[in-house]
């Protein structure tokens, strides 16, 4: 899993290579990208508050775009890091910038979301996608807090790129086939509220797997990390 995730990351650092060299060219610093992934966040949740107040509950297109801004977003994730490393710019001040604001952009990203499902009373799936923010934070939380005692914690499935990913493609997905399964598709489930599928069930079935996943991976690190300090403890 890991090598996989490591080709994969090698890959798209091939792709964009060409971009980061313009970057530097253009002398665009990595505070700069990670600014812009902010506000590009920020818009996400602006076109899905938007999506919440001007479509009705059956007009999915939104949702497409709200995952295509996160996807486009994340792309710059990506990019800030990398433009420090190759214009050797990086910085201790730089590291707690981009940390700080993927905080906040992964925020702004589910108050829209949260927003958007509340609004058309999707309430099942905005407690999941609740759930998906406390997981997030928490994922980010303790692998600070572990590196604050001097651990290492990087393990578990759900970590940030992960989770755009997967949200932004759930989304970008969702909007592309809601033409397919039409505004009134849905398989009943145990009660009217609650069906076992529907149209936005393709966004909200991978969020509510972040929603899980998420909080295990937090576990895991608290798990690990106390493991780590029991080690030290008795050396």
């Amino acid at each position: 899993m890991y090598a996989l995730k490591s080709a994969g990351q090698q890959l798209i650092y091939k792709l964009i290579n060409p971009f980061i060299n313009l970057l530097i060219a253009l002398k665009i610093t990595p505070n700069m990208i990670t600014t812009t992934g902010l506000v590009l966040n920020i818009g996400a949740a602006g076109i899905f508050v938007y999506g919440a107040e001007a479509s009705h509950r059956g007009d999915l297109s939104i949702v497409g775009w709200g995952g295509a801004m996160i996807l486009f977003a994340g792309v710059f994730d990506m990019i800030d890091g990398r433009l420090a490393r190759v214009s050797n710019t990086s910085s201790k001040f730089g590291a707690f910038y981009d940390s700080v604001l993927d905080r906040y952009s992964e925020m702004f990203m589910f108050l829209g979301i949260c927003y958007y499902l509340v609004a058309h009373h999707y309430l099942f799936s905005s407690f999941f996608a609740f759930l998906a923010l406390i997981g997030s934070s928490m994922v980010s939380y303790t692998r600070a807090r572990a590196e604050g005692l001097n651990i290492k914690c990087e393990i578990g499935w759900m970590q940030r790129p992960e989770r755009i990913v997967i949200i932004g493609g759930s989304a970008l997905l969702c909007g592309l086939l809601s033409p397919l399964f039409g505004v009134d598709f849905r398989i009943d489930g145990p009660s009217e509220r609650i069906p076992w599928f529907e149209s936005i069930s393709v966004f909200t079935i991978p969020l509510t797997i972040v929603a899980i996943l998420s909080n295990f991976t937090a576990i895991q690190r608290i798990e690990y990390t106390q493991k780590e300090l029991s080690k030290n403890e008795t050396k």
